[in-house]
């Protein structure tokens, strides 16, 4: 009977090793034992970015990048954005399971009726420039909400940690929507908890004189459904880097200010920003086969919003997106670079040059399109990925809090400095 176990041989000793298996994977610390004498410390993994490391155990979200493959707490994604709602997908993704109808009413009242900040908030926010970017502000003002809620520091008890969650799920939409009105130099506009979760936010941007926002329910139900994509999306940057700073037991304010640092890169949030640059650039549906020639033959052309680190098959956000880009450009009047951005995907699926890459549109690929056309600057875009991944990184933090495997972390490095020598005066140096 086949063993769940890798023998490997060290070929510097010639001693064998029987390494366990278990879930695909073997421990690094199992590899500590393969030692060419006393005074060696033992063999580590070189995995640059992690690519093939996996950091922990989680059960929150799963993704099979060869079939194009996401779900949250074992539900399909395409299932959820049907006929979810973004707080009952939040729900499911803090607790494991769909909340029943008293338990989500309840759920909905708690995040509503914590969307107001602190009045001396607004004071920290009224500090920055007026130019500032919006992914600024934010990062910023979650990082300070720890001084508001000095109990946050508690992470071992539940109640108070869960409490500090429904905070962060519930202000973020306030302070991003504060962030874009200072931004614009317009006053802010305070929470109305008459409305739902998206639609609430929508007014806090959009609200001028009027006594009462009207929310357009297409604009409403499509933010609901972009929010549903972006709640989690297993180990990424942002995600890593919450994990990595929550580890050190800090409050999770701290923590998420973290991912939301990590998102701020252009490498992470700001991929929809370079489609839109990428489309603009192109200019026409005429000279889309050119661009798709200088991207082939290297000529310094990149294609945006197309290939993913883990999805090597069309992204499953994507084809959700593509489907609310229609029913957004419905209201809002169709965006001029939509038929640019439908025609680039068209050549781009039939070419065998990306084919055999596996490079498919990915979440970035509509998203900015939909988010331009609902009359957000791009500098909002980052923001907007921030707002509903807030659920996908406190349940990553309290998984990561609760989980009796996980200590501070701490990666080893390969050394590659100057050996032991002794110190040189300054008038003896060259």
């Amino acid at each position: 009977m086949a063993k769940d176990t890798l023998t490997v041989t060290d070929n510097r000793t010639g001693k064998t090793y029987e390494l366990p298996i278990a879930d695909g994977c073997i421990r690094s610390m199992d590899l500590r034992q393969i030692k060419t004498g006393g005074d060696d410390f033992g063999l580590m993994a070189y995995d640059p970015a992690f690519l093939n490391t996996a950091n922990c155990k989680s059960a929150i979200t799963f993704i099979d990048g060869d079939k194009g493959i996401l779900e949250y707490r074992g539900y399909p994604i395409e299932q959820l954005a049907e006929k979810s709602t973004y707080l009952e997908v939040a729900y499911l993704t803090m607790n494991g399971e769909l909340p029943t109808k008293s338990q989500l009413e309840d759920f909905v009242h708690k995040v509503t009726h914590h969307t107001f900040i602190h009045e001396n908030v607004k004071s920290f926010m009224d500090g920055f420039r007026y130019d500032s970017h919006p992914m600024s502000i934010l990062a910023s003002t979650v990082a300070a909400l720890s001084g508001f809620y000095p109990d946050a520091k508690h992470v071992k008890d539940r109640a108070t940690r869960r409490q500090q969650m429904i905070r962060l799920i519930a202000k973020m939409p306030t302070i991003a929507a504060f962030s874009f009105r200072h931004s614009q130099g317009l006053p802010y506009v305070y929470p109305d908890n008459e409305l739902s979760y998206c639609g609430n936010f929508l007014a806090m941007i959009r609200r001028m004189t009027e006594s009462k926002y009207k929310v357009n329910p297409v604009l409403e139900r499509a933010l609901d459904i972009l929010f549903i994509l972006h709640a989690d999306h297993e180990q990424n940057c942002s995600t890593t880097a919450t994990r990595v700073v929550g580890s050190s037991e800090v409050d999770p304010y701290s923590a998420v200010a973290a991912g939301i640092t990590a998102l701020y890169g252009p490498l992470h949030g700001g991929a929809n920003e370079a489609v839109l640059r990428m489309l603009r650039e192109i200019g026409s549906v005429k000279a889309v086969p050119e661009f798709i020639k200088r991207v082939r033959g290297g000529e310094g052309a990149k294609l945006m919003g197309f290939g993913h680190r883990v999805y090597k098959s069309y992204d499953p956000r994507a084809k959700v997106i593509k489907r609310t880009a229609d029913e957004v450009f419905e209201v809002t009047g169709k965006n001029p670079l939509l038929e640019i951005a439908l025609e680039l995907e068209r050549i781009a699926l039939a070419d065998d040059y990306f084919v055999q890459r596996k490079l498919y549109p990915n979440v970035d690929f509509y998203s900015g399109l939909i988010y331009e056309a609902m009359g957000f600057p791009v500098d909002m875009f980052p923001v907007l990925f921030a707002i509903p991944r807030t659920v996908g990184w406190v349940s990553q933090w309290e998984e990561m809090i609760t989980d009796p495997e996980q200590k501070i972390s701490r990666p080893r490095q390969v050394f590659t400095g100057a050996k032991k020598r002794d110190y040189v005066t300054i008038d003896r140096r060259g």
